[in-house]
């Protein structure tokens, strides 16, 4: 949205829990962005945020963050939110909620978007609500949850939702008719429904979806017994989605999710992708490496371990490279995703498959971008919270163990042509399971982080060879 916003000539302030994760992207320069540290449990302070904005984007949800309370939470937020608006002087509020057609039978995920509609309403403020079905982009949740299903399974035992029917927008719309409501007055105040220009069933949508990918018809069979819970429990075994959030998701794929009303096509006109067209631009920036979000960098980044006191394990490793910084750190900026680790890639995912069985992410969540990581990213079942180009990459592990874990690199100037990779690993162990996870591991270390301390080198030193290389 915010390029979008500056080229409409809006000077932009982002709120944000993580401001680092916004630190490399190219616009965070411009300046007409100011992007400000944010905490919307606290409705004092964040009025102080708001204070000079006449327009506010409200795209807060917590599902990443409050697990199976997140309804409550974001309930809550919504309320924060629109009274410091109002203290704020903020002259109005524009939100992208959800379709689906209210009462008993309106899962517990889309009744949990009008809650957030109702708070932010609580108020003289008035607000843009923009209700959507399924948005299709690279990255988003939805759309993952999509491509994989049909990427891995040629054949599909469905609950009876694949006949639900959906009208999905592209995220290129979306991002059109958020912006494009600051222009118009007649949206302020007001409620509308968007969607692309056809309505399909998700059976018909994952057809689709195979027939983009260049694969063949998948077989379908919708049965009657799955339900969300059972639905969620595959979705995490088959995609890289946590169950935590696939469940959500799932419930609410048995509403309908339709418009209702088009008033929107005529107040701000734009020319709508259909649902090829939508799946076909998701895969290109993706086929590109130009995917500028993603579902798995969402959700707060904890701080480091306290590593002072107490019990802690080290595995610290060192080499010369006969190759400049900037060399070595795109070498290590590589690791994860389909690159692999440099070394013992079967025990990467051998860990991977025992994680995923255990509940946690596995090494599925891949990574963004195969050349350039930032704050706050994921990175198989790493993710990243220290970055300093051409210095330091540290990653916390979020694979499920009995303690806590970071791997660092470090890189340090030796000549114009020469430089020192630090390699360092280290774990927390919580309880007696943790010293017994430990000495598990530890012999493989060899082979994993020794093997990976001279893969990263013979990758740098290719880089440095390359013609390309700057």
């Amino acid at each position: 949205m915010i390029p979008r916003l500056l080229a409409a000539g809006h000077s932009v302030r982002c709120l944000v829990r993580s401001p680092d994760k916004l630190r490399d992207r190219e616009w965070s320069a411009n300046p007409n962005v100011e992007i400000v540290q944010a905490n919307f449990a606290d409705p004092g302070t964040l009025a102080t945020n708001l204070e000079g904005c006449q327009s506010a984007f409200y795209l807060v949800h917590s599902m990443m963050s409050a697990g199976e309370e997140y309804a409550a939470r974001d309930r809550q937020l919504a309320s924060n939110f629109a009274t410091a608006s109002r203290h704020a002087g903020v002259a109005r509020i524009i939100y992208l909620g959800g379709l689906g057609e209210t009462g008993p039978d309106l899962s517990s995920h889309l009744a949990s978007r009008r809650e957030v509609e109702a708070a932010l309403a609580s108020t003289d403020v008035p607000v843009t609500v923009l209700r959507a079905a399924m948005i299709i982009g690279s990255g988003s949740a939805s759309f993952e949850i999509l491509r994989y299903l049909v990427e891995r399974l040629p054949i599909m035992i469905t609950p009876k939702w694949v006949s639900t029917p959906c009208q999905p927008i592209a995220i290129r719309n979306v991002i059109g008719y958020l912006v494009g409501s600051l222009a118009v007055p007649e949206t302020i105040g007001r409620t509308f429904d968007i969607g692309g220009p056809e309505a399909l069933c998700y059976r018909d949508i994952m057809q689709v979806m195979a027939g983009e990918l260049g694969l063949r018809r998948r077989w379908i069979i919708p049965v009657p017994v799955l339900t969300p819970r059972l639905s969620s429990r595959w979705i995490h075994l088959i995609t890289p989605l946590s169950h935590r959030i696939a469940e959500p998701l799932a419930e609410g794929l048995k509403n309908p999710v339709v418009c209702r009303e088009d008033r929107i096509v005529k107040l701000i006109p734009q020319t709508l992708l259909n649902v090829r067209q939508s799946i076909r631009a998701a895969l290109a920036k993706m086929a590109g490496n130009n995917v500028e979000t993603s579902w798995s960098m969402a959700g707060p980044i904890p701080g480091d371990p306290d590593w002072a006191g107490g019990t802690q394990f080290r595995d610290a490793r060192e080499i010369i490279i006969d190759a400049p910084i900037h060399a070595a750190f795109r070498a290590v900026c590589r690791v994860g995703g389909g690159h692999g680790w440099y070394a013992a890639d079967w025990l990467w995912r051998m860990r991977g498959w025992i994680d995923m069985l255990v509940g946690g992410p596995g090494l599925r969540r891949g990574r963004r971008d195969p050349e350039s990581v930032g704050y706050g990213e994921a990175l198989d079942f790493w993710r990243v919270v220290g970055f300093e180009r051409d210095a330091r990459l540290t990653l916390r592990a979020e694979m499920k163990l009995p303690g806590e874990a970071l791997l660092e690199f470090r890189i340090e100037h030796v000549s114009e042509s020469q430089c020192k990779l630090h390699q360092i690993a280290l774990f927390k162990p919580r309880g007696l399971m943790g010293l017994l996870y430990w000495y598990a591991v530890a012999p493989f270390h060899g082979i994993v982080f020794h093997g990976m301390l001279h893969g990263i080198e013979r990758e740098a030193l290719q880089i440095a060879a390359s013609p390309t290389a700057d």
